[in-house]
């Protein structure tokens, strides 16, 4: 389908990658991965046209139509939002807006009504008839509410056309697909739908994605951007990480036996090669240590953030409570009569679509709000410490990272805080970085090292995933489950609900729906649970 030969990239002296040559075949599902700042989006670029390599080629097939994933928001907001999805086929779109001009006009000529014939024939070809039909049902899996089809893109907010233009490079169904990250914006229940959806594709497929549950779903190969290299490897994430770490393990261990062997070769040469009955053999040796290969390891661009959560004081067996708590934005009721308590070894997933009040529901809990009615009562042991979505609201901008993490314990000496912010991965000299050009990434490392400096014994965490990348969130996860104190968190990381919680609590419109278990476990029971 697509053919990638000798393409390299470099920005001056910083080489991206060099001499790639891929293949990606038909009917194969590939994710995109690598570490932030590797060059995954940089590659798909290249893919989709929009970025020229140093050097070499992409070739499409002929006759292959390629669908991408774009994240222009305002492109189409005078559009009908059904409209929007009907444009990712532009055959299609064509047919229909002259169809349409041809029956609106008062009376056909002879070549008209023969042109209206040709159009229909095109029409059910291309499976007009139901063309609306597909469209409303990608919008509404995606979670777009069917009120929402007939209204203007402007009317949306931005997670919502993003949304709307998943749908439209899905409608097209086109040969190939090209996606950047299609789980941003999507609840948990629209990220299993498209998961479902994209099984069915019979397409080929390239995407990214920080989402490792979405990746063991759909993928049959990973595509990976490290060692200035691009790699393929057969098999979903995990076996990439097996196989992965395996090879480099292979690799590393040869090379020690390689260099032991050229040890000993070198000692009998250097013992003998003045010994005039074994300078024959020392010889011989000195060939064989030119023949073996000390392959090139080189260093990853992939680095772990070092998470452990630890906490001041003990947590006693309450964490907090909430009975009757209302919130409204106007005529717009958010939480009703939310009651709940959460104890001691509760590691709680709050979830649900978006825009039905998880934040919300956390900003009540953490008193950034005040609930219209009812109350939020705290343990008397309880610290809570928040992750809060929006790093802009809580992160200052007119300050430095190590300046700003301090001010939350300033009685903490300079190695103390240097030592926290190089576990979140800054260096010896991006601790003084100003924390107005904080990537999306930098800002949730900064945030998860504002709770390391805390140690709080309740974390409360609102969609610490979302700028992440995989190692990151691997780490996350992996320190959320060992952490000993309370965890309360919003997430539309599959995994992440998966690994932590033991008990979900979901947000629908019918009300909140309680569940003490893990996530797979609530799913299992899900239908029987909401219809009871």
């Amino acid at each position: 389908m697509i053919r990638v030969k000798d393409i390299s990239v470099s920005f001056g002296s910083r080489i991206l990658f060099e001499d790639v040559n891929l293949s990606f075949d038909e009917g194969n599902r590939y994710g995109l991965i690598g570490a932030n700042g590797a060059g995954k989006s940089t590659f798909m670029k290249i893919l989709v046209g929009d970025f020229e390599p140093t050097t070499g080629t992409v070739t499409v097939l002929p006759g292959v139509r390629v669908g991408v994933l774009r994240q222009d928001h305002y492109t189409y907001d005078d559009c009908r939002v059904l409209d929007t999805v009907l444009m990712g086929y532009p055959e299609l779109w064509e047919v229909m807006q002259e169809r349409e001009r041809l029956y609106a006009l008062p009376e056909m000529s002879e070549e008209e009504g023969m042109r209206v014939g040709e159009l229909e024939s095109a029409f059910a070809d291309m499976d007009g008839y139901s063309a609306e039909y597909f469209a409303a049902e990608l919008l509404e899996g995606l979670g777009v509410a069917v009120e929402k089809h007939s209204e203007p893109m402007s009317s949306l907010v931005g997670g919502f056309k993003l949304r709307v233009l998943l749908a439209q490079v899905l409608f097209g169904r086109p040969d190939v697909l090209l996606l950047d990250e299609p789980t941003n914006h999507l609840d948990l229940d629209s990220i299993r739908w498209l998961e479902n959806f994209l099984l069915t594709h019979k397409g080929t497929m390239v995407i990214i994605s920080h989402d490792r549950h979405f990746l063991n779903t759909i993928c049959t190969h990973m595509v990976d951007v490290d060692y200035k290299q691009i790699s393929l490897f057969s098999g979903n994430y995990d076996y990439f990480v097996a196989a992965s770490t395996l090879a480099r393990e292979q690799l590393v261990a040869e090379n020690q036996k390689n260099l032991a062997k050229i040890a000993e070769l070198r000692e009998f040469v250097q013992r003998f090669s003045a010994n005039k009955s074994k300078a024959k053999q020392a010889t011989s040796r000195q060939k064989q240590i030119e023949k073996i290969d000390i392959q090139e390891v080189r260093p990853s661009s992939r680095v772990s953030p070092y998470i452990k959560f630890t906490s001041k004081q003990q947590l006693g067996k309450q964490i907090v409570s909430l009975d009757g708590v209302n919130k409204s934005f106007g005529d717009l009721q958010v939480l009703k009569d939310v009651r709940f308590d959460i104890m001691n070894g509760e590691k709680v997933a709050i979830i649900g679509p978006n825009g039905i009040g998880k934040t919300t529901l956390l900003n009540v809990m953490m008193g950034e709000l005040s609930p219209d009615s009812g109350t939020v009562v705290w343990g008397q042991s309880a610290d809570a410490t928040y992750f809060t979505q929006d790093h802009n609201d809580t992160i200052r901008t007119d300050t430095t990272v190590i300046e700003w993490l301090r001010s939350f314990d300033p009685e903490m000496d300079q190695q103390g805080i240097r030592s926290i912010l190089g576990r979140m991965l800054f260096s010896k000299d991006e601790v003084h970085k100003s924390t107005n050009v904080l990537s999306g990434g930098e800002a949730a490392r900064l945030m998860i090292g504002k709770m390391l400096l805390l140690q709080g014994n309740v974390l409360v965490l609102d969609e610490p995933t979302n700028h992440l990348d995989l190692e990151s969130i691997d780490a996350l996860s992996k320190a959320l489950v060992e952490f000993s104190g309370g965890v309360i968190f919003v997430s539309h990381a599959r995994q992440l609900v998966t690994d932590v919680a033991n008990r979900i609590i979901e947000l629908t419109p019918g009300g909140l729906v309680d569940f003490a278990g893990s996530y797979d476990e609530y799913l299992a029971k899900r239908d029987d649970i909401v219809r009871a």
